[in-house]
């Protein structure tokens, strides 16, 4: 493998493994051109999930590919309710009321979409029709061979070969949970209608049950989700579909991809080998598998590379690791991660049992829980208004995943104004002090390295960590600074001095974001360089 790929180029690969098959990381055998096993035929054409959540777009701004998918997709940030035969009720407040975001909404895109443009990012070509048949760990290594007789010795393996692992079932991890009888019918399709065309989620009910969604999607096609009993048919999900949408008419002009799915919900007992202390680890559908409901799959995978892209390069490359930092850093995964998607897994089934109730109560539910579905907040978060913090209904976007109070290492119970470890970092609008300029942080960085923040200013502490840091000094709307001969300094390695209204002139301390742009430690004097040194030598 070329280990010269920087970590942007890491994140994409990963971000696609964790949809697609198990990957072997710093490995010579990868130096022959080619890349990691897939045991699919190829590259997917059609299907799949069909929405990035709030925070996913968040990971994919960082990351840098974002600016490519958003003319590709459409936005939604509305659903609705219809029954007999008119609308009644139309909710985005679960959106609007998103603090700290940029992207208050769904980015409607097909998986194959958003494939296509990380298989472009790739320096190595994926290996399609090939699969691991056996994997051996030890101590220092891991080994796998493929059927087409590869065999491969890496430091790390990240195993995300689907809800059939090969790789955990290897491992005998035990992957426990329940199977309601409930399958449901996929249909991506173009179509004629005199119904209201809108650009929103719309739950149909019928003899008080919501069993029919439609989904908008890219290129003027609609995705529908029928729930059906007995023989599960194309006819029989259209002529569903008819009924709920009455009095209106709609002809299916050209269904590009038709398919079911059978509700599962199930999690790994542990996601890294060895109960956390291994190398073999588990993400995506190889490590949690949940119902459709609420969008959760794809946007669950991509949370799960970026939450562990950076804690395995770090393991491999970092020279500078403090005794024991590996194991802490992938353990940490396992115990974040694990607890996420519980509470996913949660929420989807109590979203998918709610489909045989009215579409009044499965809209509640979905605003109850919207911290998964738009990228999470049902901890509470805050913004400043007036001076003053309130708190904001961040529910629905993804944004509401959160790692306080799961017991991870790498999270230091603490915090301060909006800045609370474990939570993720606000995209907060900056204004540089000598310029003028207004800046959003998201904007600024991209993956890899820790941000550090001086909040409320601090001279000489961007010395420290200089190989791994990043370093910000955030002064209040009022505050003068005469540092650095009073000239703002770009991010590369030193402080950049920027003013926030999220600043007041009496703070003073310190918070650092860790690369998966989660708070991980916020406070005064120098517990910030104590937290760091727990897995980097300064």
């Amino acid at each position: 493998m070329n280990k010269s790929r920087d970590l942007k180029n890491e994140l994409t690969w990963r971000l696609l493994e964790v949809r697609l098959y198990a990957f072997v990381i710093e490995t010579t055998a990868f130096d022959d051109g080619f890349g990691p096993p897939d045991e699919k035929p190829g590259p997917l054409a059609v299907g799949r999930a069909d929405a990035l959540n709030a925070r996913t777009q968040q990971y994919l701004e960082v990351v840098g590919v974002l600016d490519e998918l958003l003319p590709l997709g459409i936005k939604c940030n509305t659903s609705s309710t219809f029954a007999e035969g008119e609308f009644k009720s139309r909710q985005s407040s679960w959106w609007t009321k998103l603090e700290h975001c940029l992207h208050r909404n769904f980015l409607m895109v097909g998986q194959s979409v958003v494939e296509q443009i990380l298989l472009s990012r790739l320096k190595i070509p994926v290996c399609y029709q090939e699969k691991v048949t056996s994997i051996l760990e030890t101590e220092d290594y891991v080994t796998l061979v493929t059927d087409r007789g590869r065999r491969v010795q890496s430091k790390y393996v990240i195993a995300a070969d689907g809800a059939r692992s090969t790789v955990r079932q290897a491992l005998e991890v035990s992957f426990t949970g329940t199977k309601p009888e409930m399958v449901w019918a996929v249909l991506d399709t173009f179509i004629d209608t005199d119904f209201p065309l809108c650009p929103e989620i719309i739950t149909f009910q019928l003899r008080g049950q919501s069993r029919v969604s439609w989904i908008p999607r890219e290129r003027g096609m609609a995705r529908f989700y029928v729930l059906l009993d007995g023989e599960i048919t194309q006819k029989r999900a259209e002529d569903s579909i008819r009924e709920h949408m009455a009095p209106h008419r709609i002809d299916f002009v050209k269904t590009e991809w038709f398919s079911t799915f059978e509700v599962k919900e199930r999690i790994a007992s542990t996601f890294v080998s060895g109960q956390g202390t291994g190398r073999i680890i588990l993400a995506g559908d190889a490590a949690h598998v949940h119902s459709v409901n609420g969008g959760q799959g794809l946007n669950t995978g991509v949370a799960d590379a970026f939450s562990v892209s950076w804690r395995v390069v770090a393991a491999i490359k970092n020279a500078n690791l403090a005794p024991g930092a590996a194991v802490k850093l992938i353990r940490s995964y396992d115990t974040e991660r694990r607890a996420v998607a519980q509470e996913v897994i949660d929420v989807a089934a109590t979203l998918v049992r709610d489909t045989a109730h009215t579409a009044k109560q499965y809209v509640s539910t979905i605003e109850k829980n919207a911290g998964y579905i738009t990228g999470k907040a049902h901890r509470e978060e805050y913004y400043r208004e007036k001076g003053t913090l309130v708190k904001c209904a961040n529910v629905k976007a993804g944004m509401g995943v959160s790692y306080d109070g799961v017991g991870s290492e790498l999270i230091a119970e603490s915090e301060q104004g909006i800045w609370k470890a474990g939570k993720r970092c606000p995209d907060v609008w900056l204004t540089r002090i000598v310029t003028g300029e207004v800046v959003r942080l998201y904007s600024m960085v991209s993956y890899g390295k820790y941000l550090i923040f001086a909040v409320g200013g601090r001279e000489g502490f961007q010395s420290l960590f200089k190989d791994i840091c990043v370093y910000f000094t955030l002064l209040s709307k009022s505050s003068t600074y005469t540092g650095t001969n009073g000239q703002d300094v770009e991010p590369n390695g030193e402080a950049s001095i920027f003013s926030s209204e999220f600043v007041t002139s009496e703070d003073n301390f310190v918070v650092v974001v860790r690369p998966d742009m989660y708070i991980g430690y916020v406070g005064e004097g120098d517990g910030w360089s104590e937290y760091l040194e727990q897995l980097y030598a300064s």
